[in-house]
């Protein structure tokens, strides 16, 4: 896997968690929701396009949804 399909994929999670920590939440949050849906079927699209060439760690992480865990495994990886 390459290093750009990894910051692709710490981007999308930093996504999903900017989304997380938005205070729209509380002033619209159905927007909220649609964007947190948004941005974690982008993640699960990621997943499903490079399964194959991920390492085992990775996969098991994106595979159970623990997206805080894969953003630092990831980031680790990348040495940032």
């Amino acid at each position: 896997m390459s290093s750009e399909d990894l910051k692709t994929l710490l981007a999308l999670l930093q996504k999903r968690i900017a989304v997380i920590s938005d205070p729209m939440r509380e002033t619209d949050p159905d927007k909220h929701l649609a964007m947190l849906q948004e941005a974690s079927e982008a993640i699960m699209a990621w997943e499903a396009e490079h399964k194959a060439s991920c390492k085992p760690r990775l996969r098991h992480f994106l595979e159970n949804c623990s997206y805080t865990k894969a953003e630092a495994w990831v980031a680790e990886e990348l040495g940032l």
